[in-house]
């Protein structure tokens, strides 16, 4: 089994983490402080992710490759995609169950997407030799499609292609990028960069729609008209700038979260329904009436931590990677104890 690298584990638990705290803070958004920290982790948090998938998607020529992929994504979609549905119905007290497998709820927009850009590298890289080339189709492609109303949430078509540039990204970099970031001159430029941001999210971006880091809306829905290519192109400057900044300050080392990275994908899928409770629940109004916002870090580290446990590893991973290693383990012990 090829050993796992500290660094990368440390980037996915630190960037899921950062999505619980987004999706816990999202309630809290009409204060101008969470506002703008929201804006910051939204820039990236999401496009690392995807550059990271990119990134391990170097054996996407090897056969059954895709098949692989298939398995693993589209799954737990269908099965997630139809929890979900009955979820919301009695979280909601809905008259009628609906379940639209089409329609990503929520988070899965993720899986999906994943599925297909796997399926564009693949094409891309057999049709498309140079990596500037390749690059530029995919950014002009992530352009063009926010001028369509039609194309949006659907298969979560616009998101695949506006997001589909990052994960290509990924592909392309190797190893030696990553360590030039980490480099004591890369920590400097990123310190600096993240404060030019940090001004721009406070005089600029704070008072532009928040569904523009998203990738889900067409320009036309964001009041937005031939300007609208401009628009994005100046995000994905921001993004891109943000997540170099973020890899600069990954530590290398192992630390106690680091075992964790390997689970990012159990907190991705099961925090939705903890966040989901939460919002409708009387604890949004008691946090705002009582300043008591210290509680979304609290609940945003205790969630991270008990998704990402073994417990939760053992009993989950049947269903979400069609797998039973963590349960064999688990008896393999017992029988080992009982001898």
């Amino acid at each position: 089994m090829k050993k796992r690298e500290f660094y990368f584990d440390n980037a996915k638990f630190l960037l899921i983490f950062l999505v619980v705290v987004g999706h816990f803070i999202t309630s809290f958004i009409g204060n101008k402080a969470f506002a703008e920290f929201y804006i910051l982790i939204y820039l990236f948090h999401m496009p690392a992710f995807i550059l990271l998938s990119g990134y391990f998607a170097k054996g996407i020529h090897r056969e059954g490759y895709i098949k692989k992929v298939a398995k693993k994504l589209l799954i737990p979609y269908l099965l997630f995609q139809i929890i979900y549905s009955f979820y919301y119905f009695f979280l909601y007290d809905k008259e009628e169950l609906i379940i639209q497998i089409f329609q990503p709820h929520w988070s899965l927009w993720f899986l999906l997407s994943m599925f297909c850009w796997n399926v564009l590298l693949l094409l891309f890289t057999k049709n498309i030799k140079s990596v500037t080339w390749s690059m530029l189709i995919a950014i002009l492609v992530g352009l063009i499609v926010g001028y369509f109303d039609d194309i949006g949430n659907y298969l979560s078509l616009s998101r695949t292609f506006v997001l589909f540039p990052v994960f290509l990204l990924g592909y392309y970099m190797k190893k030696e990028h990553f360590q030039r970031l980490v480099s004591k001159k890369g920590k400097w430029i990123s310190a600096i960069a993240i404060v030019a941001i940090l001004v721009c999210i406070h005089f600029v971006l704070i008072d532009m729609p928040k569904e523009w880091m998203y990738g889900s809306k067409s320009y036309g829905t964001l009041d937005a008209g031939w300007e609208g290519g401009i628009i994005r192109f100046l995000y994905y400057g921001l993004s891109l700038i943000m997540m170099l900044s973020f890899f600069t300050f990954v530590p290398k080392r192992e630390l106690f979260f680091t075992k964790w990275g390997a689970r990012t994908l159990y907190v991705y899928l099961l925090h939705g329904f903890i966040i989901m409770y939460f919002r409708d629940s009387g604890l949004v109004t008691y946090i705002k009436e009582t300043n008591a916002h210290y509680l979304l870090l609290i609940f945003s580290i205790v969630v991270t931590l008990v998704l990402s446990s073994q417990p939760v590893y053992v009993l989950a991973q049947p269903i979400l990677e069609l797998r039973m290693d963590g349960l064999r383990q688990l008896f393999k012990r017992q029988k080992q104890m009982g001898r």
